[in-house]
Order: structure tokens, then sequence, then C-alpha cells
């Protein structure tokens, strides 16, 4: 059949199981909204900045597991995507993003809102495409579904010129894929596998360093198995945390700067390391040349640019985890570790790191833990970056797959709006948290009128120390405490704001208040806002510095009194 360009887009992204789009209309762009009418099963959330648009796709993907969809005009449209952009590539998160472009007559021009985006975006993205040809638009379409969300996920982009959008031609729509220099091993080498296998049975003090592989593979029950058959101790990356339940047996938290001083410990007496699915982040090694010097080995990654990279391995395996796993498994004797685990509960006596000091302080540790009893859970949490994400990262139980969220790699603050905004319309029947700084909130707090114009009830729990507290920290431990730019002497009144947005609103300054407004806002149908005015200056404990080893370790000086979580 005959279409336009823009109809070409519409009909593909059906094709291929979309259901939102989260964007914003300008001129480059206009021919693909004006169809939109045509499509009512495309449901379309008109944001209020790009940055938003690929942010919310970025969270919607995270907890779907399919492919994010942002639209943005020309120019100023298509690189405010940029950040949303390179943070879900850092993350490995499939994203489609479809951006307008000047007429082809006028490429390379300087034409009104003209911009190379695919020169932009060529090292943020895992691929992306330039339509010269209406007819060009179903297979790359086609193409970049397939490659987003197949071997190591990531965003594409496919940038298409006004008047592409506007010529007609034949529609005829892809039924295979044929792409021959993109093959992603899935299934790993048998050898390699039972080498592996060999290892772990020899080991007598193993971990497993589970990351955000472990979600997207959706080997949950692989991971299981694995963990339960050996008896070995979990230990999840900041993106793999909720891929393996925090109120296990075998769990043992977060390890690296900010995470647990006794899973740090853990990796540091270890005989034996399995990575799944992690990078080997400098903020989990620190110093790469003293990390873990006493054990050996084992990574598994769907991309083999990232075994060996940081870290060298004895036996590395290329595969997707769950594939990987499922035939690791059948070559795993069922083993215990008393003395081991028994080990790794000594070292969380001693460095008992979730300890929250008695205090009638409002402290944003005591925030977290309340917001974890009352959801059981069970909810999805939405992070910025910096210190906020890292009490919800230490002091949630989270029990739910996919149920943590943030911008890891790039650490961008602002993802906690747009994001829980992304991750509520693709959970629409979940609970769903923003655990928000004052800092980042501001960044994109724009998305607050989209969230009410669309009824999507996000509740929102700022940490309003008015500072940005993690660089303050630094600046305490590194700086001598010389605060530059770091203090807000003029938040706005969030309260305010929020009913200024049209959201239910409430302030919260003393302990006691804490419980009651988090069963609030969650009663309150539509979207909430907590201002949570907590200790200007609390600093996040554990603290490993940037670049240094477990030696360095910053752990909390001993409160008079306090209370295991």
């Amino acid at each position: 059949m005959n279409l336009t360009g823009g109809q070409m887009v519409c009909e593909s992204l059906i094709r291929e199981g979309v259901d939102v789009i989260f964007g914003l209309p300008g001129g480059a762009i206009l021919p693909l909204y004006q169809t939109l009418p045509e499509y009512p099963q495309l449901r379309h959330i008109l944001v209020r900045h790009e940055q938003g648009a690929a942010h919310a796709a970025d969270g919607y993907a995270r907890v779907t597991g399919r492919p994010g969809v942002a639209w943005a005009t020309s120019g100023p449209g298509a690189t405010n995507l940029v950040t949303g952009i390179a943070s879900a590539q850092m993350d490995s998160v499939p994203m489609v993003v479809i951006t307008g472009q000047v007429s082809r007559a006028a490429i390379g021009s300087d034409a009104f809102q003209e911009t190379d985006t695919t020169g932009i975006t060529l090292p943020i993205t895992k691929h992306n495409y330039l339509i010269m040809d209406p007819a060009e638009i179903p297979q790359a379409i086609h193409e970049a579904f397939h490659i987003a969300n197949s071997g190591r996920p990531g965003p594409v982009l496919v940038d298409i010129p006004k008047d592409v959008f506007q010529e007609k031609g034949v529609f005829e729509y892809p039924n295979k894929i044929d792409l021959p220099g993109y093959k992603p091993t899935l299934g790993g080498h048998a050898s390699q596998i039972k080498k592996a296998a060999k290892l772990i049975s020899e080991s007598q003090r193993p971990v497993i360093l589970a990351g955000h592989g472990i979600i997207f593979s959706e080997a949950y029950d692989e991971l299981k198995e694995l963990a339960e058959k050996a008896q070995i101790p979990v230990i999840t990356t900041l993106l793999g945390i909720s891929s393996f339940p925090d109120d296990h047996l075998l769990c043992v938290g977060m390890p690296g700067m900010h995470g647990m001083a006794y899973a740090s410990l853990a990796i540091e007496e270890a005989d034996l390391l399995i990575a799944l699915g992690m990078r080997f982040d400098d903020r989990i090694t620190g110093k790469r040349s003293a990390f873990a010097l006493g054990s050996r080995k084992i990574h598994i990654d769907i991309d083999p640019s990232e075994i060996g990279k940081n870290i060298p391995v004895d036996v590395p395996i290329v595969g997707d985890l769950k594939s990987v796993l499922t035939k690791l498994n059948k070559h795993i004797e069922p083993a215990t570790h008393v003395g081991w685990l028994q080990r790794i509960e000594d070292l969380k006596s001693k460095h008992p790191s979730m300890n929250i000091r008695d205090t009638d302080k409002l402290l944003p540790q005591y925030i977290i833990q309340q917001l974890s009893e009352a959801t059981d859970g069970n909810a999805y949490v939405v992070t910025g970056v910096g210190q906020h994400q890292m009490w919800a990262a230490q002091h949630y139980v989270y029990k739910e797959p996919r149920s943590f969220v943030t911008s890891g790699g790039s650490g961008a603050m602002g993802y906690e709006v747009p994001g829980a905004m992304g991750v509520q319309v693709g959970k629409p029947d979940k609970v769903v948290w923003s655990v928000a700084g004052d800092g980042g909130f501001q960044m994109t707090m724009a998305e607050l009128a989209t969230m009410v114009e669309n009824n999507i009830p996000v509740k929102f729990a700022i940490i309003n120390n008015n500072y940005l507290g993690m660089v303050r920290q630094w600046q305490e431990f590194f700086y001598q405490k010389n605060y530059v730019a770091t203090s807000y002497t003029h938040n706005p009144d969030f309260v305010k704001l929020a009913e200024a947005f049209g959201m239910l609103g409430i302030r919260v300054t003393d302990k006691t208040q804490v419980r009651s407004a988090i069963e609030k806002a969650m009663d309150y149908d539509g979207p909430a806002l907590i201002d949570f005015v907590v200790e200007e200056e609390e600093n996040v404990f554990p603290m490993i510095p940037a670049g240094q080893t477990i030696h360095d370790l910053i752990e909390e000086p001993a409160p008079e009194k306090a209370m295991r979580q």
C-alpha cells in the first residue's frame, strides 16, 4: 500500500508492538505528528522538555523489557535528548529514538534548526540511521528495534528529514532481519562453561557479582538456582539491585564506593568471583591494580568488549546470561560453604553498615527505611544521582525484579522525575516512588505537569537538604569543607509548587511525621509529593574514596546508640 513516510513510521511502530510514545513536536517532525490521529492505538504523552521524553522512555524500557520510544524535532529538540540517550547507552537500556530533520535539500546549508543529529549521537547510540527515502523507513525501524533489544541492549536513533515524512512510497514491512555484521553470541562456549563449573566446585570462598545483565536477560530464576544450589553469597552492583531479592539469606547487598562494607570485604576475601552481566565499574573496583587480587575470576557477559576490559579474568564466557546460566547450572553440584557464609555474617556484625543512629533528627536513611516498610519492599523506586541515590540503594529492601531504577553509569541528575514517569506508565498497576534530590528534582520538575495532565500517579519523596549533597560531602572530606557552589539558599516551596501543578503536597520536618505522610501520599489518587526537610550535612557511609581500596574504607563514627535495620 502507498503511505506517507509519517504513516510508515506509525505503521512500523505498531508492527513492533509499541503502545506509548514520549515526545514533543516541532517544525521538522510535524508531518509525523499530523498522522497520529489516524493511529489511536499509539498513545502519545506530551512532555515539557525533550530530556524528559528520553528519560521517560528509558524508565519505561527498564521495567517492561521493551524498547522505550521517544520523539523530538530537529536541532534543539534532538540535542535536548542527548543526556537521556547517553544515560541509556551507559546503562544498556533499549530505546528507539525518532527525530525530525530539515528537508533533504536543506541538509548542510545551516538551515533553521538544523543539527547533525546522527553525528552528535554516533558515540552515544548503539546504532543510528539517517533516512533519505521513505521506502527505507520500514526496514530501518524493524532493524532499530532488533538492534536495540538484542545482544547488549542500547538506544538506536532514526533521523528522518521533514520531506521524507511527507513523501509517499510503497509500504512493505520486512519479515526478517538480515544484518550480516551483527550476530550476538548467545549460548556461551561449552568448554568455557565446564571450566567455570570446575572453578566453582573447587572454590571455598566464592561470591557472585550480579549486574544489570541479569535484569535485561531476565535470568532471575537461573541466578537464584546457582546461588542456592552451590550456596554462594550474592553481591549486587548498583544496577544489579533487584536482580536478587534483598531479603534472601544469600543476599549480601551492594559493594564499592558507597556499598556495604561487608560486601566489599567479602569480595576482598573471596577466592572466586563469578561476575554476571556487570562491567567491573570503577565505583566497585576502586584502584583496579589492587582489586580482589586473591581471587580467580569468571566473567559472563553478552558483550565481549567488556570481558577483560577493566579486570583480567580466568574464565571468560560470552553469551546471554539466561542461556549460559541454564547450561552452567546443569554442571553445578550441590555444595555448602558453611564456614564462608559464617565469615560473611561475622563481617556484617563487625561492620554493620546499615545502622541508623538513634536520634530525634530527621535523617534520610530513616525515611528510606520507613518507605521500605510502608511498601513492604514491593514498590518501584526511581532515583537520580547523589546521596539520595545511595541511601535508596542501601536502605530499601527490594523484593520485586526490576524495581530499582536509576541512572547508573551516566549519573544524570534530573533522571528521578521523568524516569519515574516512564516507570509508572510501564507499570500502571504498581506503586512507583521517585526518591529525589532537591537539586536533581529542580532540573526536570516541569514533568510534574505532564504527570498531572495524564494522571500518572507517581509519588515523590524529595530528600531536601538545600545542598548538592554528594558534591558537598566530597568538599567536606577532600577539600577541607571549602563549600563552593553547592548550597541552595533559595529553594522553592516544594509543597506550594506541587499544589500549583495540581498535585498533593506534604511537608515533613519531624521524624514522627514520616510514616503518616508516606501513607497519605499512597492513599491519594494521583501524583503526590512529600518535601522531607532533612539534616543538611548528613553524609553517606560507608565510603571508599575514588581510586582507593578497601583498606581506605571510611566507616561512620560509632554512634552512641544504633538500631539495626
